[in-house]
């Protein structure tokens, strides 16, 4: 896997061009351990595209890698007692600065944005370096901060409703946990695709998520939708912290319900109904399993440029200020995405 980064400490009589800042840390813990040090800037390598980082955004993985938890991720993404990945962030917007010779979509200039999460993340810095395939052309009317919200949560959105969900226009879908990253445009890609939406969400976060276009908002902190008679022919599920159990009756027949993300303990029980329901073709429980691909960023970036999606930015941060920013992700009040001026 060729990796975003590289982090190695800079001698002070170093060239200015050969170093960066970066948000980096070598253990695992909270955000305390990060720190904002100088690195070497990525080299080119032959394949890849070197990306000046204009700003990059928060995810729930970025908190999830830097503690560590659940542990099973430290066997996934290496480093049983010390994290191998010392830089963290997937989202990334910004100019090209630099291509490898074996290059042929981008050259020096063009405005980019990609998903960093399948080459070793690395956002959290001023330079980047990650094959071509990891990005397309940022939407035109777009600001770098706003494109840089997009990649992760959107495109789990998006596999989650058309690849898991098979949405289709006319479709009633239910949308749990509407309000954060992956929920806030779950909802406005529903709608593109002509499904009637319903969100849910706490009381304070109804008027943002009325914004994003959803037909029904419900507040779950008044109402227990699962006892409200509906039914859906698709539930997202952006924050399983229930039983699936309470779900199930929601679907109408051959409905499905996928969850994004949650608790691991629901992980487990979605894994184990995942398997056991494939023998019926009455309801299907999925677990969105998302690889980020140019096809799909592409997706996203005419979406984008119809104005069918707009980023739902609640607060900037400065590249410094990214364990402020984990933080305030951690405490679960964010209403869309946290973006990263970098």
């Amino acid at each position: 896997m060729e990796t975003a980064n590289t982090l190695a400490p800079i001698p002070g009589n170093s060239q200015k061009d050969e170093k960066m800042r970066a948000i980096a840390r070598s253990n695992y813990g909270s955000p305390d351990v990060l720190s904002l040090e100088t690195v070497h800037k990525p080299p080119v390598s032959d394949n890849g595209v070197l990306v000046r980082v204009h700003a990059t955004s928060i995810n729930a993985a970025d908190w999830h890698l830097l503690r560590g938890t659940p542990f099973f991720i430290r066997f996934i993404f290496g480093g049983l007692l010390k994290p191998k990945i010392k830089i963290l962030g997937c989202d990334v917007a910004g100019r090209v600065e630099a291509v490898g010779k074996n290059v042929t979509q981008f050259q020096p200039g063009d405005e980019v944005f990609g998903d960093l999460s399948e080459c070793g993340f690395g956002a959290f810095a001023e330079y980047v370096c990650a094959p071509e395939t990891t990005f397309v052309l940022k939407p035109v009317n777009l600001s770098f901060e706003a494109a840089a919200t997009v990649p992760g949560a959107a495109l789990a959105a998006l596999k989650g409703l058309r690849d898991c969900g098979q949405i289709r226009a006319g479709k009633k879908v239910l949308i749990n946990g509407a309000s954060g990253g992956v929920g806030s445009f779950a909802v406005q890609i529903a709608k593109a695709f002509g499904a009637e939406v319903t969100a849910v969400c706490s009381t304070q976060k109804m008027d943002g998520v009325r914004s994003l276009g959803a037909d029904h908002v419900i507040d779950y902190t008044q109402v227990d939708v699962t006892q409200s008679g509906q039914h859906y022919d698709l539930i997202l599920d952006a924050a399983a912290y229930r039983s699936v159990f309470d779900y199930l009756p929601l679907l109408t027949h051959g409905g499905t319900y996928v969850m994004v993300g949650g608790s691991i303990a629901r992980l487990f029980q979605v894994m184990f109904l995942e398997s056991w329901l494939s023998r019926s073709d009455r309801r299907k429980v999925k677990c969105l399993v998302s690889k980020p691909n140019q096809t799909d960023l592409a997706t996203l970036r005419d979406l984008l440029e119809a104005g069918k999606i707009i980023p739902l930015i609640q607060q900037r941060y400065d590249l410094s200020e990214v364990p402020e920013a984990i933080r305030h992700l951690e405490q679960r009040r964010v209403v869309g995405k946290v973006a990263i001026r970098v």
